[in-house]
């Protein structure tokens, strides 16, 4: 297997940075903590920033014996249900016994008294980060395994049964792209910067047109590559990271999300639009939405309503990171260039929902 190398966006987001000022947190009473909480931690420890992600700010934590990452609320005044980390500890403390690929769960802090704002503890999954979709340092048999492990592991999440795994309550089983719609126009609403006319058409008619849905699952509702970590020594997936947005809910609004990918242009990240995906290796859409339907026999419509839908979730999302740019409180500086996206992600939606049959 080609050894991964970085390449300027991976430089970029990957590794970690010295923490900065404001993102420093209380060592002592932290360590106080991990004694009294962790399972065989011993001191002393030692931290850094991990340099991507804007939503959560996510750290190592080095002793001498075990690394750990810690993953925490952002400070300050956040949006309601937003920044949910005691909701990511609880799916994947669930999702570990049962063999699905997460990070050893070690502990929840849900008090903010204790480094300024609540937090979990995870163990350090070692493998590999992949940014770039189009896997410029792999060969076409390497591309494929890593693709087929992408959407077998996105197929099991999808046919776990919730109640079995102690998630029965992690969520309302029906009507979720509705109670999704809801969530972000009022988010959208919350930290709204500009008007945005399309943006107001898809508030509109996105909830007076949601497809039949047929089944219920755990969903991520942020599946993509960079959002796991694969083993050092296979292409397989190692661990699934970072479940903010999970919930129970409609598997097929959420592998939906994954398809994006074929339909958004190739930029150095997940975007594979423009590629030979054949010379490659990389499935096409279709050869991913049957090995997908085949492990989980789920029936996958035409999914441009399902796009136009993602697309405006996107939008709610990046806009309640612009929001926090404008205010300073975005806990990387990538969030600044992702907050740009808004315009384009409704306009892109908005194609989607005239092609899905919006006048």
């Amino acid at each position: 297997m080609a050894k991964e190398q970085a390449i300027d966006f991976d430089k970029e987001m990957v590794g970690t940075i010295e923490v900065p000022k404001a993102d420093r947190m209380d060592l002592d009473a932290l360590s106080e903590w991990f004694t009294a909480n962790v399972e065989g931690f011993e001191g002393p420890l030692s931290y850094t920033k991990f340099k991507g992600g804007q939503s959560n700010p996510t750290y190592r934590i080095d002793t001498p014996a075990r690394s750990y990452v810690l993953r925490r609320q952002p400070f300050g005044k956040l949006l309601p249900s937003a920044h949910a980390v005691d909701r990511e500890y609880t799916v994947m403390h669930a999702l570990g016994p049962t063999g699905f690929p997460v990070p050893k769960t070690y502990g929840l802090c849900e008090d903010p008294e204790v480094i300024g704002s609540k937090f979990f503890v995870m163990g350090l999954a070692d493998g590999r980060s992949l940014w770039n979709g189009s896997l410029p340092n792999n060969t076409p048999a390497e591309r494929k395994e890593i693709y087929n492990s992408m959407i077998d592991t996105f197929a099991d999440l999808h046919t776990k049964d919730p109640v079995a795994i102690g998630l029965g309550d992690f969520g309302k089983p029906t009507d979720y792209c509705a109670r999704q719609i809801s969530r972000w126009s009022k988010q959208y609403k919350l930290s709204e910067t500009e008007h945005m006319p399309q943006m107001e058409r898809l508030i509109e008619w996105l909830p007076e047109t949601i497809p039949p849905q047929h089944e219920s699952s755990v969903v991520h509702g942020d599946y993509r590559l960079d959002n796991m970590i694969f083993r050092p020594d296979s292409n397989e997936v190692l661990a699934v990271l970072d479940w903010e947005l999970s919930t129970l809910g409609d598997p097929i609004a959420d592998f939906s999300y994954l398809m994006l990918n074929w339909h958004n242009p190739h930029d150095g990240r997940a975007g594979l639009e423009g590629l030979d995906l054949k010379e490659l290796g990389i499935p096409s859409q279709d050869e991913a939405v049957e090995r997908y339907v085949a492990r989980t026999g789920y029936p996958v419509p035409p999914m441009d309503w399902y796009f136009a839908y993602n697309l405006f979730r996107l939008a709610g999302i990046m806009q309640g990171i612009k929001k926090r740019v404008i205010d300073g409180t975005a806990s990387s500086a990538h969030a600044k260039s992702m907050s740009e996206r808004v315009a384009p992600l409704v306009d892109r939606a908005y194609q989607f929902a005239t092609a899905a049959g919006m006048d």
